[in-house]
């Protein structure tokens, strides 16, 4: 086990640097966010799929930090609106105003439940999707690792829950009988895409970092 390797994770959310360093933690790994590289400014999300701006995140900071970086996209896809808003979850109602007092998580949901409201026969399933991207930098062979975690579900009719945040309060899974915003931190961990895929990067990472 390398006991110096230095992971990159192309965030800033502190949530997601405290969350995914206490799962390396064990395999001796220390991991930083991009707000310790201030040269690098925001990465364009190109791509058309998680995958691939999970990658271009990825391949971006492993390149400009030389490091393995990782980097992970993620929404959900409303089986009803053909996948929307996918790879656009985060900016999906941007075209639309705020009312006062509302946060952008908000208005996004807003959106959405108002255009599912014309849609009354169809149905209202749907999945959170999250993939993740573990990338070397080219010196160290530029490999790369991709795994994708999916959580089922439906939209609520209205929102539910003060936990959780993005479209949480609308989510909800079946299995459980909750929102996601009802569920505890843990109860999320154990059920959410993230997770999934956190779990799924885990199983493969000493094989992909080299590590014994």
């Amino acid at each position: 086990m390398n006991e110096s390797m230095t992971v990159i994770l192309a965030s800033r959310n502190a949530g997601k640097i405290r969350e995914l360093g206490e799962l390396l933690s064990g395999y001796g790994i220390h991991v930083l966010g991009l707000d310790a590289f201030p040269g690098i400014g925001e990465i364009e999300e190109t791509g058309t799929t998680f995958e691939e701006n999970a990658l271009i995140k990825a391949r971006t900071v492993a390149q400009m930090t030389g490091h393995i970086a990782i980097a992970d996209d993620s929404g959900l896809e409303v089986d009803a609106l053909n996948g929307a808003p996918g790879v656009y979850s985060a900016r999906y109602g941007d075209d639309w105003h705020s009312l006062d007092g509302e946060s952008r998580d908000q208005r996004n949901t807003r959106k959405l439940l108002l255009t599912l409201s014309k849609l009354p026969e169809a149905p209202r399933t749907c999945r959170f999707v999250c993939c993740m991207a573990a990338v070397k930098p080219d010196f160290l062979g530029g490999e790369e690792l991709v795994v994708r975690g999916a959580w089922e579900g439906s939209i609520l009719d209205e929102p539910r829950g003060q936990n959780g945040f993005g479209y949480d309060p609308v989510f909800f899974d079946p299995e459980l009988g909750k929102a996601a915003a009802e569920l505890s931190g843990s109860e999320k961990n154990a059920r959410s895409h993230r997770g999934k895929a956190l779990r799924l990067l885990m199983e493969r990472w000493a094989a992909f970092a080299g590590q014994k």
